[in-house]
């Protein structure tokens, strides 16, 4: 018994050798000798919810679409009711008209033949910096233009015929987006979005993950004044934003190695903010119509 103990300890001792010495240049962070650490604050066994959802309602959806497209993110409805509108792993925005998936919009000037759809979304990934990769959708209401939250392409909108997306704003404060991901937009028209981080792309998540990277960023962009402004910074992974229906407040979620849930209570100008967190991955998120 003293035998086979120490020989499993000394397995993962040598396992433990071996990841941190990284002799075959196999780890994830190879490509990034110079990437630094950052601490991350874990959440007491005590804040985690019993139950997720104590009226277990996931378990009456229905499973719709599966494998018809690759790598779906958000989904929105247009003005007129129409979608559900989703971006996928090729670059594209498709609708469902409620036959079949049909090309919509699309983010990148650049698309060629390289972005034509394939078997997977992980087959995209290598060409996604060329092809973009359309994250969070909203439209506004009152014009029915599309705005799109691109990874590699920043903030755009697309009018109500579709196309190619015409950029709004890709930094803040001369800080370039490597990572646009989620959205949405108020009564006035004003965007608020996130960028999950300015050190890595999206086809590099999972160092920005396992870094703790802190530079991700809330912000919000004045279609009028054309003013992008950074409203919260220092942020690990920030991922899906969401308003309440009376704009009270704003939902942030952080997907980082260990997840939040922001609840950012202000008035107009963005001038203050309470904040509230509970321990989980989280990712896209929308609050309720009530």
């Amino acid at each position: 018994m003293g035998t086979l103990a120490a020989v499993i300890t000394g397995v993962f001792v040598l396992a433990a050798i071996y990841c941190g010495s990284n002799p075959f240049k196999h780890g994830v962070m190879t490509d990034f000798p110079g990437f630094e650490t950052y601490k991350v604050e874990l959440a007491p066994s005590s804040a985690l919810p019993t139950a997720v959802d104590s009226d277990d309602r996931l378990t009456a959806a229905d499973v719709h679409f599966v494998d018809p497209v690759q790598g779906p993110e958000s989904i929105a409805f247009d003005p007129h009711g129409r979608g559900p509108y989703t971006g996928i792993a090729d670059g594209q925005i498709v609708v469902w008209d409620g036959k079949a998936w049909k090309h919509f919009a699309y983010t990148s000037p650049n698309r060629s033949e390289i972005c034509d759809p394939k078997p997977s979304a992980l087959s995209c990934v290598e060409n996604e910096h060329i092809c973009g990769r359309p994250l969070g959708l909203r439209f506004d209401k009152k014009t029915g233009d599309l705005y799109i939250a691109d990874a590699y392409f920043g903030l755009l909108k697309v009018g109500p015929q579709g196309g190619l997306a015409s950029p709004l704003t890709t930094e803040a404060e001369g800080i370039p987006f490597k990572f646009t991901n989620d959205l949405d937009i108020d009564e006035e028209g004003i965007i608020y979005f996130s960028v999950s981080s300015s050190t890595y792309y999206r086809r590099n998540f999972l160092q920005s993950i396992f870094t703790g990277d802190p530079t991700g960023m809330l912000l919000k962009y004045n279609p009028s004044t054309k003013e992008t402004t950074i409203l919260l910074r220092g942020l690990q992974f920030p991922n899906g934003v969401s308003l309440s229906k009376d704009e009270s407040f704003l939902v942030l979620c952080e997907s980082s190695a260990v997840g939040k849930a922001f609840i950012f209570g202000f008035c107009k100008p963005f001038d203050f903010f309470s904040l509230s967190h509970f321990a989980y991955i989280y990712s896209a998120i929308s609050t309720r119509a009530d």
